[in-house]
């Protein structure tokens, strides 16, 4: 696995050994990254079942200033370290936390993040109840999940939506109503 753009565009980056953790690939990442650009700038991000924390890296290497991983696995969690020593990544700008997902998300403010981006285990209803979540209290002013096609996030209208063979990327944005700074095409200012 290699970092794709920014100022560590081309780094490689640790995955977990093993089966238990899917990485996204490159190309899953580049559409990803490119789909959030506008609000990466200076965003705090957050990064849920983070695995080896490609996406929380990949936003800090394109602009982002903060980012915090949540990740219980133990294989995951010493890559996710690995990876954040060998890029030497400043550790007051970012936070891992071996916690609950779920159980994190449900406890945040609204809009203590910028972004939020999920790559759940597929088709085990992780995806559908952050959803749930995040519509009873926007901890995020966007939202990003990566899951299975299969696995329809309801009640919620996208911003957007693309498939990838077997993956699927969902984009939520806050009601402009509630969070009128998601209506400017730039990053929001502070």
């Amino acid at each position: 696995m290699r970092i794709v753009g920014g100022v560590w565009s081309g780094r490689q980056i640790a995955a977990p050994p093993g089966r238990d953790t899917r990485p996204t690939t490159d190309r899953v990442r580049e559409a990803w990254m490119s789909a959030v650009a506008p609000w990466l700038a200076d965003a705090s991000v957050l990064d849920l079942f983070a695995g080896s924390g490609a996406l929380g890296l990949e936003a800090l290497s394109r602009g982002a200033s903060r980012a915090v991983f949540v990740e219980t696995g133990g294989k995951a969690l010493q890559s996710l370290r690995a990876n954040l020593a060998s890029l030497e990544v400043n550790t007051s700008s970012t936070s891992v936390l071996p916690v609950d997902a779920i159980r994190h998300v449900a406890s945040l403010r609204p809009f203590e993040y910028d972004l939020a981006f999920a790559d759940p285990p597929y088709e085990q209803g992780f995806a559908t109840r952050l959803v749930e979540l995040w519509s009873a209290s926007p901890f995020a002013r966007i939202l990003c999940i990566e899951h299975s096609p299969h696995e329809r996030l309801g009640g919620v209208t996208p911003a957007r939506e693309k498939r990838y063979g077997d993956t699927m990327l969902t984009f939520l944005m806050a009601d402009p109503e509630v969070d009128p700074d998601l209506t400017t095409h730039g990053a929001h200012e502070r």
